[in-house]
């Protein structure tokens, strides 16, 4: 119990758990995003355990379970796209077209510089039903995202809200659909083009 309570490497027993937590969310992000295709391995616990490099009586102290896991991956791909989004966008000269297209090249870099975070969270979570009700929160977290970052930029031109959030659920609707024909395989475009699409899409429908 001391050994457990006190410092091992250099560590509190917290910082350990929390260092295991971060393998086990490296290790699962690495297993569904690289292997998860039809012709790849299952995802599953003892998978994200082999590839952490940990047993599995560590997994089960961060984790209820092998969804639990996977709703974690979601949700850290979504909170960066959100932070990545928002910092871009404040940090953005220029007029409202400008600070949008700095805030899609965020969200749009995030998925496209480590591509196991797009398949992630474009191809391969939709194909699992037990993360639909993450999914719809995450959605809905992006839709409430781009209606209120729309009526900031636009000031007296912004939709009402009611509009505002309508035009984001469609927006958010078909970007998704647009990165996943474009991780598929579907879409010859380049990230530019990618970027430029949802750009003009969203400063023609963002505001009156």
């Amino acid at each position: 119990m001391a050994v457990k309570a006190g410092r091992y490497r250099g560590m509190t027993a917290d910082e350990r758990v929390a260092a295991r937590r971060a393998q086990l969310l490296d290790a699962a992000l690495e297993v569904w995003g690289r292997d998860a295709g039809a012709e790849g391995p299952r995802v599953t616990m003892t998978a994200i355990c082999t590839e952490a490099g940990l047993s599995e009586r560590y997994f089960y102290e961060s984790f209820t379970g092998l969804d639990a896991l996977l709703a974690a991956v979601l949700e850290g791909i979504a909170q960066e796209i959100e932070d990545d989004g928002v910092a871009a966008i404040a940090a953005a000269q220029g007029g409202p077209a400008e600070r949008v297209r700095a805030g899609l090249a965020a969200f749009v870099g995030v998925i496209t510089d480590d591509p196991r975070k797009g398949r992630v969270l474009t191809i391969e979570a939709p194909g699992w039903p037990s993360l639909r009700p993450t999914q719809r929160a995450l959605m809905r977290t992006f839709v409430d995202l781009v209606s209120r970052e729309g009526r900031a930029l636009y000031g007296a031109e912004a939709l009402e809200e009611r509009d505002a959030h309508l035009q984001a659920l469609m927006f958010i609707g078909g970007i998704q659909e647009l990165v996943t024909s474009w991780l598929g395989g579907e879409v010859d475009a380049d990230v530019e083009e990618i970027v430029d699409s949802a750009t003009f899409m969203f400063t023609r429908t963002g505001h009156r």
